[in-house]
């Protein structure tokens, strides 16, 4: 059942209670709906992880968890989400975001060759900038969507499957 596993994998509520950056939320953290695990709060926070984890800012995981607190999303689940896009995948990842965005935009892809300088950022906006966030918008909207529908259909596929094993007994 996908609860048991998530509830394996989710981090520890007094983890993310104590997170420094998460202090700004105060005793909304305390919220006891925040912690449940249901096809609901799940699914939301699936959403909202996969969401923030396409968008290109600093403090992804502070997003995440206000967006959480709002919707009344899993709150570990969704800071725990943001992490796919993590210093390994993020390469990955955005020149993904990029091909995603050339296409949409109709434009070809323009030979670019990193360096970790703020220069080569504000240069870059200019340039592959435009197809870079539209291919991070549309993918963060499609798993976002693809994510909260996923959880919903996998909750209740399992669901369905439990009650089957309980009549055969």
């Amino acid at each position: 059942m996908p609860k048991k596993t998530i509830k394996r994998l989710m981090p520890d509520h007094h983890t993310i209670k104590s997170n420094k950056h998460l202090q700004i939320f105060g005793d909304l953290l305390h919220n006891p709906n925040l912690w449940h695990l249901n096809r609901r709060s799940v699914a939301k926070a699936f959403a909202i992880g996969l969401f923030f984890a396409f968008i290109p800012v600093p403090f992804q995981m502070v997003l995440a968890a206000g967006t959480a607190i709002i919707v009344h999303a899993n709150l570990p689940l969704s800071i725990a989400l943001v992490w796919i896009t993590n210093p390994l995948t993020m390469p990955a990842i955005f020149y993904a975001c990029y091909i995603v965005g050339t296409w949409l935009i109709g434009a070809e892809e323009k030979p670019f060759v990193f360096e970790a300088s703020w220069q080569w950022v504000v240069d870059s906006l200019s340039t592959i900038g435009p197809a870079f966030l539209l291919g991070c918008g549309a993918l963060a909207v499609t798993f976002g969507i693809v994510g909260y529908f996923g959880i919903q259909f996998l909750w209740r596929l399992s669901v369905r499957k439990e009650w089957k094993k309980r009549a055969n007994r």
